[in-house]
């Protein structure tokens, strides 16, 4: 049996036929419930020093499928390439079903995971939003944010937001007002929950930009080491995270927490799948709130899946 191949031009046409949020929660569910398989990630470096390759697996039990999304990390003439590609096969067969261009479902399945995050842990009466970065990795968390509160005040800031005049006129024209912030430390003053959506090898806020009970979330990038805020933070946050399984090996800040701050990973308050089948503590608002999502192999597969279903729903029908 041949696997479908499914390119970026097929997946824009397919993702409005797709509820994303839905199919990630249906997914950590399962995972909570042992009825899916996380294996955590690896990464492969490539040799003399041209980058590396990071490979997320996992296993839908429910679903009857199981594959991988490989997404390599290029260094070459003095330029960067970063590509995904999600392989989806069948647990009854054996065989692959789909091959599929993953760069925009991984943007989507991070601003989705990020967004489930902030339904469980942000405060209902949050009204306060701050975007750190303005790239499509942060115009898709705002999309799966924009109706979880009634957000009143909605801030932007990112380094090059105010010498790209092409990027800011794409976010003027959202169905909601957001204000261009000059600094991260402006964006994030009062603001009850900060999403961080960048790919910085490096802190872009400090802790003295948060108010207590601000939810705080952070994301991975190919870049080594990558961390989006300061490793003692955790030392003063309540920590969550998409998975903690696999997450505090290979989370940038929460690696030098553990090496240089004391931190561990038993401090982490709960994760996704507990989140969703309320196994674990909600914060309080007393500290401030931070999770970390790095990326799991399920999420790519379990969006991967509902892409085959809606080709072959489309190939049936024609």
């Amino acid at each position: 049996m041949n696997p479908t191949i499914i390119t970026e031009e097929v997946i824009n046409q397919l993702l409005p036929k797709i509820d994303i949020q839905s199919a990630l929660r249906d997914m950590f569910v399962e995972l909570a419930n042992q009825r899916a398989v996380q294996p955590a990630q690896s990464v492969t470096l490539f040799p003399n020093g041209q980058g590396d390759t990071i490979t997320y697996q996992g296993v839908m039990a429910k679903q009857g499928v199981f594959g991988a999304k490989m997404s390599p990390y290029i260094i070459a003439d003095n330029t960067t390439t970063v590509t995904a590609w999600t392989c989806l096969m069948s647990m009854k067969t054996g065989q692959p079903l789909l091959l599929c261009d993953a760069a925009k479902l991984t943007t989507e399945r991070t601003a989705a995971t990020t967004a489930l995050a902030v339904d469980q842990l942000s405060k209902h009466d949050s009204k306060v939003l701050a975007i750190i970065g303005s790239g499509a990795v942060a115009a898709a968390h705002w999309r799966h944010v924009a109706e979880l509160r009634s957000w009143s005040d909605i801030r932007l800031w990112s380094p090059n937001l105010s010498t790209n005049a092409s990027r800011r006129e794409e976010w003027s024209t959202t169905r909601a007002p957001i204000a261009m912030s000059a600094s991260a430390e402006e964006a994030c003053h009062n603001a009850d929950v900060i999403l961080l959506c960048t790919s910085s090898g490096v802190p872009v806020v400090d802790a003295t930009f948060l108010q207590a009970g601000a939810l705080v979330t952070s994301i991975s990038t190919n870049v080594p080491g990558a961390h989006e805020v300061p490793p003692e933070l955790l030392n003063k946050a309540q920590v969550y995270c998409d998975y903690r399984q696999t997450t505090p090996s290979s989370a940038g800040e929460m690696i030098l927490a553990q090496r240089d701050h004391g931190w561990s990973a038993n401090n982490i308050v709960g994760d996704l799948p507990e989140l969703m089948i309320g196994q674990c503590q909600k914060p309080d608002d007393e500290s401030i709130v931070f999770f970390r999502s790095l990326g799991l192999g399920l999420e790519d597969i379990a969006i991967a899946n509902e892409v085959y279903k809606a080709n072959l729903s489309i190939e049936e029908s024609s």
